[in-house]
């Protein structure tokens, strides 16, 4: 954690993301008191899939499975 006083020179902000994105915690204070906290936005999950939620929006043709008829002579 890096602490840093609003009354002194302080780093510009980018290089203070760069630190935050690093894992770093900064904490800027006004008169001894913190009054911000900059820390990374933890990426949010991401969405898993729910078993049933594609059911009636897949179409499989009847013959799917059935050899190709590119392939019938080497099929026999």
């Amino acid at each position: 954690m890096k602490t840093y006083a609003l009354n002194q020179p302080i780093p510009p902000l980018a290089e203070l993301v760069e630190q935050a994105r690093q894992g770093e915690e900064i904490i800027l204070t006004d008169r001894d008191q913190p009054v911000v906290r900059l820390v990374a936005v933890e990426p949010p999950p991401k969405p898993r899939a729910k078993a049933g939620t594609l059911k009636g929006k897949i179409w499989m043709a009847p013959d799917f499975d059935e050899p190709l008829d590119d392939f019938r002579e080497y099929m026999e």
